[in-house]
């Protein structure tokens, strides 16, 4: 997978460029894996913006702007923390994108209704605000790298229909 995911960034860095827009990347699940497959290119200065890594509550809720009070509602794995989180990163950011990601890597912290592997994700650019759910499963390690893989093909899809 690590291909994979050099292959998606190479095609993020090339439409980002092309259209001179900026990334900036919130992440909590993932720790950081976006935006270190970004800044691993080589001239990622021209369309990678910033990262924030947003592992605790307060982070998101400090960093990003995230209510507080949003997060005891629907929890920090949620798609309305998930917009929230890329809403956050856009106003925290001098990025035309963002890109939100937040998880259940496991192995514990799951429930019935957000077992294991329950990742939301949020795309926020010119086309407005998306967000979807998907389930992976694994390991730690493999749910992390499904999800970072994912938000860059996701990226990759918007950016395209932009």
């Amino acid at each position: 997978m690590p291909t994979q995911i050099t292959e998606a960034v190479q095609t993020v860095a090339d439409t980002l460029l092309r259209r001179q827009w900026m990334l900036a990347t919130a992440e909590s699940c993932t720790g950081g894996m976006v935006a270190a497959a970004c800044t691993d290119l080589a001239g990622s200065s021209a369309w990678f913006e910033r990262g924030f890594v947003t592992y605790s509550n307060a982070a998101k809720t400090q960093m990003l702007g995230v209510d507080a009070d949003l997060i005891a509602s629907h929890g920090a794995v949620s798609e309305p923390v998930a917009r929230a989180m890329a809403q956050g990163a856009l106003q925290h950011s001098a990025a035309q994108l963002a890109l939100a990601i937040t998880g259940v890597a496991g192995p514990g912290g799951g429930s019935d209704a957000k077992p294991v592997g329950t990742v939301w994700f949020a795309f926020a650019g010119p086309w407005g605000l998306h967000s979807e759910v998907q389930r992976f499963g694994g390991d730690r390690a493999a749910v992390r790298r499904a999800a970072a893989l994912h938000a860059l093909v996701r990226l990759n899809a918007h950016c395209a229909t932009a």
